[in-house]
């Protein structure tokens, strides 16, 4: 896998900011990949030393769209938890 499909991009919600002051980020990531090569992407992309990944895998709902409300399933997703020893992951970088 490349480098851009392994890491798809952050979560930039309330309990990812919560967890960024604790040097916890959070990632979406492609389902198929694995923690060592998500460790080794993060790595080399934001020069960093990461010290652990967890993963959870969220199941897509089941939602109903349109005006017969037909039912639509939502995409699977994997997210991993990374947690930094040494370094800072900027989210939100300053112009």
């Amino acid at each position: 896998m490349k480098i851009n499909e392994v890491v798809l991009s952050p979560v930039l919600t309330e309990k990812a900011t919560l967890l960024a002051k604790n040097k916890v980020y959070m990632f979406y990531v492609n389902p198929r990949s694995d923690k060592n090569k998500i460790k080794q992407v993060l790595e080399k992309i934001y020069a960093v030393k990461i010290s652990s990944v967890r993963t959870m895998n969220r199941i897509g709902k089941v939602k109903r769209v349109g005006r017969s409300m037909k039912m639509k399933q939502l995409p699977n997703q994997k997210i991993a938890y990374v947690k930094v020893s040494t370094g800072k992951i900027d989210l939100f970088p300053q112009a």
